[in-house]
Order: structure tokens, then sequence, then C-alpha cells
């Protein structure tokens, strides 16, 4: 099979270029990495004072705060923040229903999921890829380093359509690599023909921060169709006549709110960053809307 998208279609220098002015900054990170941009929980030998300890055989001498000794009599040392990375996981939606629409929807998650990727590697953050439909797969394995962008880029290019949507199978697989904890930021229009519940549980079981990167088209809630017509599972192939009336719209649009609750909720309630993309839209403008105070807290 070739290729769904032309590398063209997914970037150019004046995409990467526009990625530089956004930043994603997390409040806290998990310790046990490596030095980067990033605030850790571990104490250390950082740059931003935390707080102090009493000193204790084997510490730095020249963390002791002798000014504190004069007036205490007692030896103390400084903490600081240590600056570590924060390892990045991407996860773009790659179903086959995703591919079918114009312009697609897999390619504006492709995009985001690159400007994602950019971002981190820009602040020397550790970025692997991991797209899905049916199951998951590694397609870049976390690593660092400024230069890894194109490559990337490359490589998402490559990418071809998958199947059915699972994020139960998809997710639990994830789950299974046993990777250090980090951001996950998963990139879908998060339908799957096993009802939201099936998702927010998936999503759930994770032990990982999440940014869920939501695609959407105003043609999601309000679909331009009425009368009699034949609708088919695009990923299924399932098909079915109806006829589509007022009510029938009425039922649609409120079992979409439901959908579009039970995301809210589940992204509210676990402390998760939620983002709606517009397909329709370009992807970097709508990204800088969100970091426009210069980051992003995950």
């Amino acid at each position: 099979m070739s290729p769904a998208f032309e590398a063209s279609e997914l970037y150019d220098a004046a995409f990467l270029e526009s990625l530089t002015r956004l930043r994603i900054i997390a409040t806290r990170v998990k310790g046990g990495g490596r030095p980067a941009e990033q605030r850790s929980r571990d104490l250390g030998s950082g740059f931003d004072f935390r707080d102090y300890r009493p000193y204790t055989p084997g510490d730095d001498l020249r963390a002791i705060d002798w000014n504190l000794y004069r007036r205490l009599g007692r030896v103390f040392v400084r903490l600081y923040e240590e600056l570590e990375d924060l390892p990045l996981y991407v996860l773009p939606d790659l179903s086959r229903s995703g591919f079918l629409e114009d312009p697609p929807r897999a390619r504006t998650g492709l995009r985001a999921s690159l400007a994602l990727s950019a971002i981190s590697l820009n602040q020397h953050d550790s970025v692997g890829v991991f797209p899905f439909s049916e199951d998951l797969e590694v397609l870049v394995r976390p690593a660092a380093g400024k230069r890894r962008v194109l490559t990337l880029a490359s490589q998402l290019a490559n990418i071809e359509a998958g199947g059915e949507t699972n994020f139960g199978a998809s997710l639990s697989r994830f789950g299974a690599l046993g990777l250090r904890e980090g951001l996950v930021a998963i990139v879908s229009d998060f339908f799957d023909p096993r009802g939201i519940e099936a998702v927010t549980a998936a999503l759930g079981r994770l032990r990982h921060r999440l940014l869920l990167v939501q695609l959407t088209r105003s043609t999601d809630r309000d679909p331009d169709i009425t009368g009699d017509v034949r609708l088919v599972d695009c990923e299924t192939g399932g098909a079915a006549d109806v006829s589509i009336g007022a009510a029938t719209l009425d039922r649609y649009r409120a079992a979409y709110d439901r959908f579009q609750d039970g995301l809210v909720s589940f992204a509210r309630k676990r402390g998760a960053g939620l983002v709606r993309l517009d397909v329709d839209q370009e992807v970097v403008p709508q990204l800088a809307a969100v970091f426009e105070s210069g980051s992003y807290v995950a």
C-alpha cells in the first residue's frame, strides 16, 4: 500500500518554523529523567529554590546556607527544583474513517501530532509516536534531539490508514509497553463503535498524564443530510436504510451531546487537557490560540 498523504500535505518549512513559538510546560514532571526544561518533583541542585533540610553526611557542601547557620547555629542545605525532560508519547488515530472526508481529519491529526512532537523536541524532551486504530504500533521509539523533527515528519508522511477504531485494545497495548511516566497526547475524534464509556474506561487505565486532542468539524453535530438515505459504516461496511427528518436529527444531536459530555466529564475528573481542533481550519493558529500565553499547563 502507498502512504496516505504526500509529505508536502503534512509539513513544509513554514509549518515547522511556526511551531517554535509554542511551548508545552508541565506544572510537575515525574523524576528519573535527564536534565531539560521541565520542572521535576525531585529536589536537588537545580536552579529554582524550593526548601531547606538538615545537612546529612555526603551532601554537597556548596549547598549549605551559611547565613542560616550563623543565625540558628544549625547546618541546613538549600533544595532546588531539578529540571528534567518530560517524555511525550503521541498517539495519532489512524482509523479508516479518518481518511475518507475532504479534507481528511487524519491529515489534521498527523499535522497536530507533528506539531506537538516538534514543540517537545525543541524543548529537549523525548518523543515517541504510537499510531493506533484496531491496535497500536510503535512508529517512533522515545528519543530526544531537535534534529529528529524532519526524520519524524518523514515517518509520519509514510503512514497508511488503519482499520476499525478500538481504544480498549490499543491503549491496553500502549500500557503494556511499560514506558516511563510522561504526557500522552491522544489525537483522535474519539469515536469508537463501543461508545464513549469504553473510550473513557480505556483512557482511565493509563497511568500517564493525558492531553486529549479532539478532531472535530461542524457537521459532526449537525449533519447536512435529510430524507431517505442509506448510511454505510465507513469502518465496518455495515449499512442501514433510514429516513432522516427533524425528530431523527434531534435524537442524533442528543446522542452526540451525551458523547461530548462524557469526554469533557472524564477530562475534568482526571485533570486531563482537552483541546478541540477544527479539521477545516489550519492547525498552528488553533494551537497558538490554546498556547497564547506561551505555555500550556498539562
